[in-house]
């Protein structure tokens, strides 16, 4: 894993939303601070379609990922923080580019209140928040971690 300070040549970054079932995808820019959900993708006890994942990478392009740490509410790794952390190394090795870690506390909860209050929606397993989800978590890594103005 990457140091917690990204080198200002990344622009373009991809968010996931760890899961064993769905793993939620966004993408986002650092010029321009916006960020957009993708479809999430299917998992099978946590192991994405790696085929699925190549095809969604090559696409997109990004210069790096960020995987969302589901951590206990006290802070410590939670058995769900491990996974998505062997996740996040696993992107990088597989991938070949930067792969950083984010808080993502309470996210999926703040996900599905944005679906509820803008779609009525609550049928979480049948409509997915997962995307929503990965757009939370890229959107607070960039807030941590804004490219300076006066870079080129």
């Amino acid at each position: 894993m990457n140091s917690p300070t990204p080198p200002e040549r990344i622009i373009t970054v991809m968010g996931f939303d760890f899961g064993t079932k769905r793993i939620g995808i966004a993408t986002g820019q650092r010029l321009t601070g916006n960020t957009q959900q993708l479809d999430p993708i299917k998992a099978r006890d946590g192991i994405p379609d790696w085929d699925t994942l190549q095809s969604i990478i090559d696409e997109w392009n990004p210069d790096a990922f960020v995987t969302g740490l589901p951590l206990n509410m006290d802070g410590t790794p939670s058995e769900m923080s491990r996974r998505a952390n062997k996740f996040a190394h696993r992107l990088e090795g597989r991938f070949h580019r930067p792969s950083y870690t984010c808080d993502e506390r309470l996210t999926s909860f703040e996900a599905k209140g944005i679906a509820m209050s803008q779609a009525g929606e609550r049928d979480f397993g049948r409509f997915s928040v997962d995307g929503l989800a990965a757009q939370l978590i890229l959107e607070s890594w960039m807030e941590k971690h804004p490219r300076s103005s006066t870079s080129q």
